[in-house]
């Protein structure tokens, strides 16, 4: 029988309707907000439903604390001990007995369940609560549990449950199942803002709030901070500032169920406490006693880059959603008040929700599930968000790269060892290969300080925080280690504990985050290609190899987490079939020439190398080519008829187009490796390349065609009438220049050509100075002459300057001595 409440919830209200419509469909959705009672009213009140009969209730929890805290209310309710009517399945330990009906289980551990028993045969319900958070285990566990009630279980109820949530459209994924709304019950809550002064750091500036809030009004405080190590940081930004009557506690999933007991329960008669959060306490719980609600509007979330195979932590604003969420903390008990560190217009900015954790996760671990389920295609299953095609891509290709899936996505026997064990498919694939060599323990180990947030401490060297594990005698601790010991065993190792390199193992789930010190200030380069660092006063950073475990932070600037030296030697052993021994020829603009080396590299970083000879080779020619034109194209062997031969080119296509070709210098720069390499194979650098290189290589730029018209269409030279042959400046602005002395023009009642088209002449006096720039001879001789013979007989006094040049006779000579 559900038993009768002892004080009224507003889901009191809506829970006969919740009842009929479970009663007449196989699914429902039911919006409430926090405060509602939907997480432990809803479940009991299902338990003498006909339809389930002697089968159980699960009830999906977000995550550990909020298991634990949902398993002891309704227990409490009943007045009976967690493990009796309800349980408790989580990962470090369950509470189940033969009298338990509902079973409270995090997203991760039904997954398991379900991949486990398909037909849920002992269950009659799935109850999926605070599903807006979107976690991808929430997504696949729905998605499996609808194809399950589709194929396998019709009488399966599935009820979907959240406090904010587009309950239309979840209602469509479920075949137009009926929603059911509760108003719920919340105390006012005013809302003050105060926007951050960009000078100071975050912890700094939510430190300043938290104690204003606290001068301000009375009550306990809840801040929302991003993630452990602000909270730390303002915890000890706080300390001795905060009175001798207020408790500082933080809250967050790696602490111990008795450190975040502490958090979440009321202060001590006549005292205050400051509760300094994450995104964990923004839904599932209740902290008795808080009416302050302090929020930085930033929230950590992680952030998957396929084709690097990397997840990495952001910081973001949090949605407009969840800050709701966290402003109602602050009426839950009372009217309250919420500070925001923020300006109110900047409010209207944020995302209406957060993003589904399914379009920004690895999705490898759900790959293999779905393959575990005989799904290769995920478009058959009904997720609320289709999985992003890159990162399906990426999550195949590494899986595929595991032996974990065939080439048409099922699973292998490989597959299913790693499906065995309860671990992400890149850890999994650590403890059975290290398994394989004996050394199970150490790698389980080191998969639980992975997976467990905290556990071992938050040193950067994973060798640092196994060790701490593996001293820690506190109940957590040893919880894991004898989670581990049972992975161990399901690996198909031993329990014993064995010597083992730590880096070693931890490159057998991440061959991809070896990484290589760059000499300088800690910085690394993964064989992925991404870039990371480490602060360079740590121990770690002097290391030449590291593995990289996790980082945080942009792409150009991201901070390793956890990471475990690694020998060369130990890289060269353990990826023996992923070394590839290349020659690699690199242009040095120092020294202006080719550099040849012989490089062992495990994807993007070399492992070890050796000068070589260059090779006399087209390839070694086209960087050489590529790398002389980057210094200039100046650089080059330049004679002036080549530089000639170049505007004349040049010339024609502005002159004609089509089809002498475009030899700008844009152009040959970034052909060079075409035009240039085949003339040059053999050189080794800028220094060996000759004028007669180049003259070919630009010849080759014509056909034979073009070259054959080139000459009569721009002749290099034009005969005057002395007979000197002058050469042509292709290169001038405004047309091809002649230049010549005008002497050597007399007679000539024409203006000069080249190619048929008119030149510019550039007249000059004897001493090859300009005296005058036409392009109408005749007209010169008509008209300007006078005044130029006039000053210029005065200046040259031994040349002709005759009254009537086109009677005169042309001349390269100055007049006899004595005429």
């Amino acid at each position: 029988m559900a038993p009768t409440p002892s004080s009224s919830l507003p889901i009191d209200a809506v829970l006969p309707r919740l009842r009929a419509a479970l009663a007449e469909r196989a699914s429902a959705v039911l919006v409430a907000p926090p405060g509602a009672g939907k997480t432990t009213r809803v479940p009991l009140d299902l338990l003498d439903a006909p339809w389930l009969g002697d089968r159980r209730v699960i009830l999906l929890e977000p995550r550990r604390l909020a298991a634990r805290a949902a398993a002891e209310r309704m227990a409490a309710t009943l007045g009976e001990r967690v493990g009796d009517t309800v349980g408790l399945r989580v990962r470090l330990g369950s509470k189940i007995s033969g009298r338990t009906r509902i079973e409270v289980v995090t997203e991760g551990v039904f997954t398991r369940m379900i991949l486990d028993d398909p037909e849920l045969a002992r269950f009659g319900a799935v109850l999926f609560d605070e599903f807006h958070e979107r976690s991808l285990d929430a997504d696949l566990g729905l998605a499996l549990a609808l194809d399950a009630q589709g194929a396998l279980r019709e009488d399966l109820r599935v009820l979907v449950m959240s406090a904010t949530l587009d309950g239309a459209r979840v209602a469509g994924l479920l075949g137009d199942a009926p929603v059911i709304a509760s108003e719920g019950r919340a105390f006012p809550v005013e809302t003050r803002y105060v926007e951050r002064d960009p000078n100071l750091r975050i912890e700094a500036a939510m430190a300043d709030l938290i104690l204003r809030a606290l001068r301000a009004d009375p009550g306990s405080v809840l801040a929302f901070l991003p993630g452990q190590a602000e909270i730390r940081r303002v915890a000890e930004a706080l300390e001795g500032r905060v009175g001798p009557e207020v408790d500082v506690a933080p809250l967050y999933g790696a602490l111990t169920p008795a450190e975040q007991d502490r958090a979440v329960s009321p202060a001590a008669r006549g005292r205050r406490k400051v509760v300094l959060a994450t995104s964990i306490a923004e839904t599932s719980l209740t902290i008795e006693g808080v009416r302050i609600v302090v929020d930085s509007g930033l929230a950590r979330v992680p952030h998957y880059e396929p084709g690097l195979g990397l997840t990495r932590l952001v910081t973001v604003r949090a949605s407009r959603a969840s800050v709701d969420q966290r402003r109602g903390r602050a009426g839950r008990t009372e009217p309250g008040v919420c500070w925001r560190l923020w300006s109110e217009a900047a409010t209207g900015a944020l995302d209406p929700f957060g993003r589904p954790e399914i379009l920004a996760a690895d999705l490898a671990g759900l790959v293999l599930d779905c393959a575990a389920w005989g799904v290769a295609d995920l478009t058959t299953l009904a997720f609320l968000d289709a999985p992003p095609a890159p990162a399906l891509r990426e999550a195949r290709a590494m899986l595929a790269d595991l032996d974990a899936l065939d080439a048409d996505g099922r699973l292998t026997a490989a597959g299913r060892r790693l499906r065995a064990l309860p671990l992400p498919p890149r850890l999994a694939r650590m403890l059975v290969s290290a398994a394989d060599r004996g050394q199970a323990r150490a790698a389980a180990d080191l998969a639980a300080v992975l997976v467990e947030r905290g556990l071992g401490g938050d040193a950067v060297d994973l060798a640092e925080r196994l060790d701490r594990f593996r001293r820690d005698r506190g109940q957590r601790a040893a919880d894991m280690r004898r989670l581990g010991a049972g992975w161990a065993k399901l690996a198909g190792g031993n329990d014993a504990a064995e010597p083992a390199d730590i880096g070693s193992l931890l490159a057998l789930a991440y061959p991809d985050r070896v990484a290589k010190g760059r000499g300088r200030d800690g910085e690394f380069v993964m064989a992925n290609g991404r870039a990371g660092r480490l602060d360079p006063a740590a121990a770690l950073a002097r290391e030449p190899f590291v593995v990289v475990a996790d980082l945080a932070g942009a792409a150009g600037n991201a901070r390793i987490l956890a990471a475990a030296a690694i020998a060369l030697e130990s890289i060269e052993a353990g990826f023996a079939d992923r070394i590839v021994a290349a020659t690699q020829v690199s242009f040095d603009p120092q020294a202006r020439a080719l550099r040849a080396r012989a490089l062992r590299r495990l994807g993007a970083i070399t492992l070890g190398e050796r000068t070589l000879p260059v090779p006399a080779d087209l390839e070694s020619a086209a960087i050489l080519a590529r790398g002389v034109v980057g210094l200039g194209l100046d650089r080059l062997p330049w004679t002036p008829a080549l530089r000639q031969w170049l505007a004349r080119a040049r010339f024609l296509h502005a002159a004609e187009g089509e089809p002498w070709p475009d030899l700008s210098d844009a152009v040959l720069a970034a052909t060079a490796a075409d035009w240039l390499a085949p003339e040059i194979v053999g050189r080794t650098g800028l220094d060996a390349i000759t004028a007669d290189d180049l003259g070919r290589a630009l010849h080759g730029l014509l056909d034979w065609s073009l070259r054959a018209r080139m000459d009569a269409a721009a002749p290099t030279h034009v005969e005057v009438p002395t007979g000197s042959r002058i050469p042509v400046d292709y290169e001038a602005e405004g047309g091809p220049v002649l230049a010549v002395r005008v002497q050597e023009l007399f007679g000539l009642d024409r203006h000069p050509s080249a190619g048929g088209r008119p030149l510019v002449l550039h007249l000059l006096s004897p001493a090859q100075r300009p005296i005058q720039i036409t392009r109408d001879l005749p007209g010169f001789w008509r008209g300007s002459w006078a005044a130029v013979r006039t000053e210029m007989r005065g200046r040259y006094p031994r040349h002709p300057w005759p009254e009537d040049p086109l009677a005169e006779a042309p001349t390269r000579r100055a007049k006899p001595r004595g005429t």
